[in-house]
């Protein structure tokens, strides 16, 4: 038995160390342990501050996630004061939200998660003229061209297409080979290349890819100009209490919004439609119908066993969440949870969550394992009595500074543990996709939107590709990542679809962006409280808020990272990043690519889990990780 840590996980968002114990002899994972090693105190932060401007500091929680916290936070204000946006805010809420994902997930299959499946030295030994056949081959295989019913087509053509010339995929080689014989690899660095599963793709695939990365790398950044149109700025847009702050006019040329700049965002949506459909998807199939032929259909975890979704895409405005108006008013109604889906379809137990579910202690957090306290005799809190108090007690084994081992039995991890009708649960795309399918098959949405189903129709074009049922596919390491690619899809076409309704309804004379009737503090009630809830990229999100006297008495958050990377449970068991660990075979265990694979696969956020400053408010020095180190191997 081996003890492998790795430490940072690199090309993540934030700090993450994993630990896991490898029967060398079958290659299983005996035991795993996910730990975030920063403290997240932004909730210390909020204290005593004014509720209308939550959304600006809480949205710091991450430099990736900026708008979803944002979202979650004025929702939850607005629940808390009764507060119901305008038409227009809702739609350019939801376009905000859509291009976040939409580009969110471009960078972290690219940018983040490729080097896990394709390798730069692999590449060198393609040849230039079968790639750009199999681009060619790949594209026409593997695209999967849905779209929303009943949006307007405003592009004559699409403008980005892959290129698939022998001179091009020559150039780029040339280049990739000068990088790795300066012995300098750069963005290509801290990898196991010589991992046998960098075998299971043949050379060509790994220099389409690599190509597609560093294409990405310029084409991603044009995507998230609606924030900038209608936000001011990416990352950390503007938005406000009751609706949105962007004065909108289709006449005035001078207005901080107008036509010209509408086609920008028009012109950004449709960008991002187009590099979905013929860069994204059909990469992601190649790769991942090359690892099912392979038999690689490990690393689902707890999607086998427990998934949870809060719902998406508020169609029209709502009058608010605890009143359940929020849940009967979306275009994908994935809120609910899955259990056994990995039992199969017939096995497969949903419930639907409601605002009951989120309003009560149906949701709570508990810190058995997490380096916080509870008063005494509290061991599970729901987030309105959430209490954010650090006692941090060392590792198993090493010091403060020089952790050897975790203590799995105690206290190892930052993140708190939540827990639904204390259920451990996994959070995402592909527990979204579990939830809607699930749902859809058992009879319970009768009248599905037009969303669903595409999420219908795009499961069973992946099953043809694979060969195998959604079932037997969705709850695995590629399942998950095929998910997030489907989702991206899903969510250009949802940018579109709500780019229309906004262009439709400011049409009719309507260019209402805010209702500020509450917005002065002597109209709100001596106390209250609400919750926000919101479908981010990587998972179900919701933020908490009480107020007092006209300020922020208690603000909790429990993001999707937190969801899958807390610490296990005495009664529960593991989380989401240890049991898909678990779940995953390792070949080598010096070089655990798998588990960094694995790991990936969720797109970690660990700043959005876990945040660090003093108790005296000063600057926290800043560290920067060596690349080359992070994988500590102890017999």
């Amino acid at each position: 038995m081996k003890h492998v840590v790795v430490d940072p996980v690199t090309r993540i968002e934030g700090h993450l160390r994993v630990e896991v114990q490898v029967d060398e002899a079958s290659g299983k994972v005996t035991d795993a342990v996910s730990s975030g090693t920063a403290w997240r105190g932004l909730e210390l932060v909020m204290k005593d501050r004014d509720p209308r401007d939550a959304w600006a500091y809480i949205q710091r929680i991450c430099g990736v996630c900026t708008t979803a916290h944002a979202v979650a936070s004025v929702r939850a204000v607005e629940d808390a004061l009764g507060i119901t946006i305008p038409k227009n805010a809702n739609y350019i809420r939801n376009i905000m939200a859509a291009t976040l994902t939409v580009q969110d997930h471009i960078v972290h299959f690219y940018h983040l998660h490729a080097l896990d499946w394709v390798s730069p030295v692999e590449a060198l030994a393609a040849d230039a003229i079968a790639t750009a056949n199999l681009q060619n081959t790949v594209l026409n295989a593997y695209k999967l061209p849905f779209r929303a019913p009943e949006t307007s087509n405003t592009e004559a053509y699409e403008h980005d297409f892959p290129a698939a010339t022998p001179q091009y995929f020559e150039q780029i080689k040339g280049k990739v080979k000068a990088i790795v014989e300066s012995g300098q690899l750069g963005i290509f660095s801290a990898n196991w290349w010589d991992h046998p599963d960098y075998k299971l793709l043949p050379p060509e695939v790994h220099l389409l890819a690599v190509a597609h990365y560093l294409e990405m790398l310029d084409k991603q950044r044009e995507l998230v100009t609606p924030h900038v149109i209608f936000g001011g700025k990416n990352p950390h847009p503007h938005y406000v209490v009751g609706g949105m702050p962007c004065s909108i006019s289709l006449e005035d040329g001078n207005a901080p919004v107008n036509t010209a700049r509408l086609e920008i965002v028009d012109r950004a949506i449709n960008m991002g439609r187009t590099l979905v459909n013929n860069y994204y998807l059909p990469d992601l199939l190649a790769i991942g119908a090359a690892y099912v032929k392979a038999g690689r259909v490990d690393g689902g975890g707890m999607a086998k066993t427990c998934v949870l979704g809060y719902g998406a895409y508020p169609i029209e405005n709502y009058t608010g969440t605890s009143d359940g108006g929020f849940f009967k008013n979306l275009l994908i109604r994935c809120n609910g949870v899955v259990e056994d889906f990995g039992k199969g379809l017939a096995a497969a137990k949903v419930s639907e969550v409601t605002a009951e579910d989120v309003t009560t202690e149906n949701i709570t957090e508990s810190v058995d394992h997490a380096w916080y306290e509870y008063p005494a005799g509290k061991k599970d809190l729901h987030p309105w009595e959430g209490v954010t108090a650090p006692k941090f007690t060392g590792p198993k084994e090493g010091t403060a500074t020089d952790w050897k081992a975790l203590n799995e039995t105690g206290k190892y991890s930052w993140l708190k543990t939540p827990k639904w009708k204390g259920k451990l649960c996994e959070v995402g795309p592909l527990a979204r996709y579990i939830i809607i399918y699930t749902k859809a098959k058992k009879g319970m949405l009768p009248d599905m939107t037009w969303a669903e189903k595409m999420m219908m129709d795009q499961l069973d074009a992946v099953s043809k590709v694979l060969g195998l049922a959604p079932e037997v596919w969705l709850p695995t390491m590629v399942g998950r990542t095929a998910a997030r690619a489907l989702d991206c899809q899903l969510a250009a076409e949802i940018n579109k679809f709500f780019f229309d309704k906004l262009i439709a309804n400011l049409k009719t004379g309507d260019t209402k962006v805010a209702n500020s009737d509450k917005w002065d503090p002597k109209t709100w009630p001596k106390e209250c409280k609400g919750v926000g809830l919101y479908e981010a990229p990587r998972g179900a999100l919701s933020h908490y808020i009480s107020i007092k006297d006209g300020k922020t008495d208690n603000y909790q958050c429990i993001v999707p990272t937190t969801w899958n990377a807390c610490p296990r449970d005495d009664n529960a068991g593991n989380g989401a990043y240890e049991m898909a660990m678990k779940d995953t075979q390792v070949k080598i265990a010096d070089k655990p690519l798998e588990i960094v694979k694995v790991i990936r696969s969720f797109d970690p956020c660990m700043a959005c889990a876990t945040h660090m400053f003093n108790a005296k408010g000063e600057k926290i020095n800043v560290i920067t990780t060596d690349p080359y180190s992070g994988t500590r191997v102890d017999k």
